[in-house]
């Protein structure tokens, strides 16, 4: 559908930079990449983050699927996981259309962007994270995640093109916002009260993890990925801010006979 203004000023500079990124994992189509982001930019996002693209980045193919949608092209950052991709974010909603065992907050499309406009009133970072058209996400990366998003659809045929799903997320956030003209940049995160970035949490799950594996806390090494994933999805639903990070740690290291620390913990932006 036509419609572009010509007469407002570069797209660049008409995009919402409190919006969520988003994290396309292991996408296998240039020509989806390339819709979604022409999707984004029709809602005024423009953090786009790749993971794994199978036919590798940047992608010809993407750039006409884009429909003129360069300002999000041209700024794209490809990661080699999940955790690299997420890792400077404080908030992050996963959407999946498959049953999942996780026990996690499931919410739908309006709830989820209710939800991450309120965390980032506290300054936090936000990401969307969307699995591969065919498999979705595993369940070790929808652990990273703070909610998983379900989009209400036909049970019968509840199937979406990844660009279909990404603008039904963005329309969300777009509508939710009010023009672009009236947002505001918000404030970035600072203290030790705000938000624990993706970073820090998972230098805390290596930290606990490493720990137990020295003394033999899983029962039997095939039992490990469960009680692991268990473990994490636990303390991700606590939305653990970074003092709370900077606490678990030391509980560890306590517990362990280990050294305190001097200076920031590893992830820390300070």
């Amino acid at each position: 559908m036509a419609g572009t203004d010509r007469r407002k000023a570069y797209a660049a500079d008409h995009v919402d930079k409190g919006a969520p990124a988003v994290v396309l994992v292991r996408t296998q189509l240039g020509e989806n990449i390339g819709a979604a982001a022409r999707a984004m930019l029709n809602c005024g996002l423009a953090d786009l983050r790749l993971v794994q693209p199978r036919d590798g980045w940047p992608n010809v193919k993407a750039l006409g699927a884009a429909s003129g949608a360069d300002a999000v092209l041209s700024s794209t950052r490809v990661y080699g996981t999940v955790e690299e991709a997420v890792a400077d974010l404080n908030v992050v909603h996963a959407t999946t259309a498959r049953p999942r065992e996780l026990l996690k907050p499931e919410l739908a499309p309006r709830e989820s962007v209710a939800a991450m406009r309120e965390a980032a009133q506290g300054g936090a970072r936000l990401g969307l994270l969307f699995g591969p058209e065919k498999a979705g996400l595993k369940n070790e990366e929808l652990v990273l995640a703070d909610a998983i998003v379900r989009i209400p659809l036909n049970p019968a045929f509840a199937s979406l093109n990844l660009a279909q799903a990404v603008l039904i997320m963005a329309y969300e956030w777009r509508l939710a916002s009010g023009p672009l003209e009236d947002i505001e940049e918000p404030p970035p995160p600072t203290g030790s009260a705000r938000p624990a970035t993706k970073e820090e949490i998972l230098h805390f799950f290596e930290h606990l993890e490493g720990a137990l594996d020295e003394r033999s806390f899983y029962p039997t090494p095939e039992m490990r990925p469960k009680m692991v994933q268990n473990m994490r999805t636990m303390f991700e639903r606590i939305s653990l801010t970074r003092q709370d990070v900077q606490t678990l740690r030391g509980v560890v290291r306590a517990l362990t006979g280990e050294p305190p620390r001097r200076g920031p913990p590893p992830g820390s932006a300070d």
